[in-house]
């Protein structure tokens, strides 16, 4: 089974307003609701390839209600600890002349709930995967990734993170199976700016001296590069579209990643599977569906 965890899941509701004035009523022209988060991005990109995916993390009040409803109508299932204070984030994303974003608190998470997931974490069994990805909100501790890999350590879990520099740097030493920095991200880690292939190359293999397994580097238009556990670098273009919303390309990457390795057990075809996948939802406005994720597989060499 593969389980993903979203600490702080949202509603996004994304409007489009054409030139929106501040301070006036303005009318939308095109308005939709997705159900926000890494984690739960990655089990939805996974139910249309077919595979099925449990999302953990924290709900509350009427939102987490529709969150709840919502993960299963993407086609897959939902363990979420139900928090008694606060409400789960409504995020607003403003598309007109220019994009502006209102992001959520999130509910209260006491540390009862922390335990609680904990708890649910013990039920995993060797040859599971466990998808981190995406920030931690202020209401638990920033080692909160840290204290779920040790508890996991030894136990034959394959574990991916998504996350940016100390959180993803206080993890190496427990060997996640996958790390996915974006080049910028890799360059921050280590304090300069990465220019050539080679020196994002030289600096993910860095990462796994460090204890990361496989280091996947994404490069936005540039495509992406793969250090294999086996040494192997791998280099792949971008898959040819119009770039609709970027939103969950990143963690689309990462589900078509996991998939492709759980299938076949090689990393060439990895990483082309996360490629498509990453293409599919760039140029959708939802995550990428599995007609499109096949149509755009067929075109990476």
């Amino acid at each position: 089974m593969i389980y993903t965890v979203t600490f702080n899941p949202a509603l996004d509701y994304v409007a489009a307003v054409n030139h929106f004035k501040l301070g006036s009523v303005n009318r939308t022209v095109r308005e939709r609701i997705f159900y926000g988060g890494k984690g739960i991005n990655v089990s939805a990109l996974l139910a249309n390839l077919g595979y099925e995916s449990t999302a953990l993390g924290f709900i509350a009040g009427f939102t987490g209600d529709e969150i709840e409803r919502g993960v299963k109508s993407l086609g897959f299932q939902s363990d979420f600890i139900r928090v008694k204070k606060g409400m789960s984030r409504i995020n607003v994303k403003l598309k007109s002349d220019e994009e502006s974003e209102i992001n959520g608190m999130g509910p209260e998470i006491q540390p009862e709930d922390v335990e609680a997931l904990f708890q649910k974490l013990e039920s995993l069994k060797e040859g599971d995967v466990l998808v981190l990805s995406g920030s931690i909100p202020a209401a638990i501790q920033d080692d909160i990734y840290e204290r779920i890999m040790e508890r996991l350590s030894g136990r034959g879990i394959r574990t991916a993170v998504d996350a940016e520099k100390d959180l993803l740097l206080k993890v190496l030493p427990y060997q996640p199976f996958l790390v996915k920095p974006n080049n910028h991200e890799l360059g921050q880690m280590f304090g300069k700016e990465l220019k050539t292939e080679k020196e994002i190359a030289e600096h993910a293999k860095r990462l796994q001296q460090l204890g990361a397994v496989n280091v996947l580097v994404s490069m936005a238009g540039d495509g992406a590069i793969l250090a294999d556990e086996t040494g192997a670098i791998h280099r792949l273009g971008v898959c040819k579209g119009t770039v609709v919303n970027s939103v969950g390309a990143g963690d689309s990457m990462v589900a078509g990643f996991l998939a492709g390795y759980l299938e076949t057990g090689d990393y060439s075809y990895a990483l082309k599977l996360g490629t498509a996948c990453g293409g599919a939802t760039a140029f959708s406005e939802g995550i990428g569906t599995k007609d499109e994720i096949v149509k755009l597989l067929g075109t990476l060499k």
